[in-house]
């Protein structure tokens, strides 16, 4: 993998992957946190999914293989280390490696069931709820009581406005679940 990949350090808030663009790789994350994200016609997005430290992208891995546009953005949470692998490669180790076979579709089942995970967050919870997990999720993922997220961008990433974001954590401040500084959240 070392020498066939390109390692590549993508900064906090900078694209890893576009909707609409071609991959020609597959990113196998070393360090960090990507946020996968789902778009809408209107350019709102949806957070689907995180990858982690010896993850990759179900997604991505789909659109190489099949020549196909992303259907996802992809955007870095924190500062994140990659290798980005060949796709070319990415076939013939599927052929070859029965490792890497199984890594694949761990991948893909992973992925399918994060995915699962957030559809049923949406269907069957209501938005108190919702932001709960949100902030559970971003705390374990961060290994920190601090959050570094606005209110808008938590509004985004649950698909909703910044309005009832504020609303629903100023409940929770008032339940002694967190307090809201001026540049992060604490969770208690």
């Amino acid at each position: 993998m070392i020498e066939v990949g390109e390692f590549s350090q993508i900064s906090e808030g900078q694209d890893l992957i576009r909707v609409g663009q071609f991959i020609h790789f597959i990113p196998l994350v070393i360090q960090g946190s990507i946020k996968i994200m789902r778009p809408d016609d209107d350019g709102n997005e949806l957070l689907l999914y995180h990858l982690e430290e010896g993850g990759t992208c179900a997604m991505s891995m789909n659109c190489c293989l099949g020549s196909t546009k992303s259907e996802i953005h992809a955007i870095a949470e924190t500062d994140v280390k990659i290798l980005k692998v060949p796709v070319a490669k990415m076939e013939e180790w599927s052929s070859s490696y029965k490792t890497w076979r199984h890594f694949v579709y761990n991948s893909y089942h992973n992925r399918m069931m994060e995915m699962l995970d957030s559809i049923d967050n949406i269907a069957f919870n209501n938005m108190d709820e919702r932001l709960e997990k949100y902030l559970q999720d971003k705390m374990e993922l961060l290994n920190s009581k601090h959050i570094y997220s606005t209110h808008k961008e938590i509004a985004q990433d649950l698909h909703t406005s910044r309005v009832v974001i504020s609303r629903l954590l100023k409940k929770m401040e008032n339940s002694n679940k967190l307090k809201l500084h001026r540049s992060f959240i604490e969770v208690l």
